[in-house]
């Protein structure tokens, strides 16, 4: 197998809707980006000031209670990231540009669905550059009461595993562990919804949150089942968009990761903790190019890349979005 090369967008590709948080409309677009780029956002339109910019990193996390917020010193730029870092991810996209005129990631469909369609319309290309990656070489482990996160070394590529256990009769406990490659992102992975429960909507609302959250963008339980009309789309739903809230968390390490990530009654809170422990030792960490254990992408290189970055290192119910415990 040929040593992975980085890869990009072909051409831009947006998508409409509003934040599932901050009810805002917003427009996000993808956009090619150079080598060794990575994962940036741009925020245009912000209240008349010049467009701010800020790479997808763990140092950049301001806030993870409700979701992964970024920003710096000046204030939060985007609400909302996982999703779309996820499906940046899971298909194999190290570099892109991401330019948002809101606040807040649109939440879509509560799933990074529409982020893979998105990122299909645009494209996937090679570039002429290695691909490096982060290799996990000892366990890192982080635990708050019965919930912990671990990342250790693991053979091929990135694995993830996810256990949940919630206090509710319809989720319950629940597992997920894959080994990720673009085709399994796809199909287990990206149509899985964020949900919530009925019973902590006032909560949520006096406090600011789920003021876009609806039958459209949220999976909404109450003690015994789901209120979504179409019901569920896998029977262990829950643990999945957890996997991929983790993975969206995890691309903020700046590159690919070889290792496992463990997750037990986790969120984002926890998976933030976990890759700021991995990132602070530099004992447990090697950034390396070698073979690509995913599944290698192969197109022509692309005809015009954007912007470089040279620094490499409405349902009847409003539901609520679940805090970071399970």
């Amino acid at each position: 197998m040929k040593a992975g090369r980085q890869t990009t967008l072909r051409s831009q590709a947006a998508v409409s809707g509003i934040g599932v948080h901050s009810g805002a409309p917003a427009t996000l677009t993808l956009l090619p980006a150079d080598a060794n780029t990575g994962i940036v956002f741009v925020r245009s339109g912000c209240d008349g000031r010049p467009d701010r910019e800020i790479r997808a990193d763990v140092r950049s996390v301001t806030a993870t209670e409700f979701a992964t917020v970024l920003g710096d010193a000046t204030g939060p730029l985007c609400s909302t990231a996982e999703h779309v870092l996820s499906a940046l991810s899971g298909l194999g996209v190290d570099n892109a540009i991401i330019e948002l005129d809101g606040p807040e990631v649109p939440i879509m469909d509560g799933s990074a669905a529409p982020f893979v369609a998105a990122i299909d319309r645009a494209g996937v290309v090679t570039l002429a550059a290695p691909r490096r990656y982060i290799q996990v070489l000892k366990t890192v482990r982080v635990a708050t009461g019965d919930a912990y996160g671990e990342l250790r070394p693991h053979a091929n590529g990135f694995r993830i595993e996810v256990d949940i256990d919630f206090d509710n009769a319809l989720i319950g406990r629940q597992s997920l562990a894959l080994d990720l490659d673009p085709e399994t992102f796809r199909r287990e992975l990206a149509r899985a919804r964020t949900f919530g429960f009925m019973r902590d909507v006032a909560k949520l609302w006096s406090a600011g949150y789920a003021l876009g959250a609806s039958f459209e963008n949220t999976l909404v339980i109450t003690d015994n089942r789901v209120l979504n009309p179409e019901g569920l789309r896998f029977p262990d739903e829950f643990a999945r968009h957890k996997a991929l809230d983790a993975i969206g968390d995890l691309t903020l390490a700046g590159a690919p990761l070889r290792g496992a990530y463990r997750s037990v009654r986790g969120g984002h809170k926890l998976n933030h903790a976990v890759l700021s422990a991995l990132m602070s030792d530099p004992t447990a960490w090697a950034l390396v190019e070698g073979q690509d254990t995913r599944q290698e992408i192969r197109h022509e290189a692309p005809r015009r890349p954007i912007r470089g970055h040279a620094d490499v290192a409405a349902g009847m119910a409003v539901p609520a979005y679940a805090p970071d415990v399970s």
